[in-house]
């Protein structure tokens, strides 16, 4: 293989990466509209859904390990390969969440509401912002841009320990709301941890450019 096929492979793997991480925003998305509309069928389309990203995480895998077959890639070039399978299995488990949270909706979809989402949404709008910077960081090889971006999830935990303490508070007062606030809970935790992977994504973006190896989920 000659490096200008070498590098256009490269750029695929790339660009299945960069259509990868467009449908797991889609997913995460739709998993909190279908939440907030109580929408089983888009809670069901998720759930179907989610054997595209599976796909696609095993097929780019599958080219990066028959690239390096193939090849004797230099240093940066496999650095690059590795952080790409990295990548991709950080993606993966942000979509596995987003069913998570669509099997919540699935749970509740007949139940009135104990209270309003609004800090639920609002911690989604900052993961979607969270997502589109730490690939716009690893498109660009921005080692600044990873760094803000994991800044972004201090404002994340702050809203998710005042949903919790709102939650405790509603399942000591009203036992009979325990089940739902739980289920509650659990979207809140999923959400942090797609957040987690996010910074993940920042964390290997750091490595491809620095060879660094940074641990930003403190």
């Amino acid at each position: 293989m000659t490096r200008t096929s070498f590098d256009l492979e490269l750029r695929n793997l790339h660009n299945d990466l960069l259509r990868m991480s467009s449908i797991v925003e889609k997913q995460i998305y739709n998993s909190i509209e279908a939440l907030k509309k109580k929408d089983d069928n888009l809670a069901s389309e998720i759930i179907k859904n989610d054997d595209i990203v599976d796909k696609l995480q095993r097929d780019i895998e599958d080219k990066c390990i028959k690239l390096i077959a193939r090849e004797q890639p230099l240093a940066k070039d496999l650095r690059n390969i590795f952080t790409t399978t990295k990548i991709v299995t950080d993606l993966e488990r942000m979509a596995d969440h987003a069913v998570d949270i669509a099997k919540v909706v699935k749970r509740l979809k007949d139940e009135k509401y104990i209270k309003e989402l609004v800090d639920i949404p609002r911690i989604t709008e900052i993961i979607q912002k969270m997502i589109k910077s730490a690939i716009d960081a690893y498109v660009e090889g921005n080692v600044e841009l990873a760094y803000a971006t994991c800044k972004m999830d201090d404002e994340i935990d702050a809203i998710y320990k005042g949903i919790f303490k709102e939650l405790i508070d509603l399942m000591i007062n009203d036992k009979t709301v325990i089940n739902q606030a739980a289920q509650f809970l659990f979207v809140c935790k999923f959400l942090e941890r797609i957040a987690d992977h996010v910074t993940n994504i920042c964390e290997w973006t750091i490595y491809l450019v620095t060879g660094e190896t940074v641990d930003l989920n403190d």
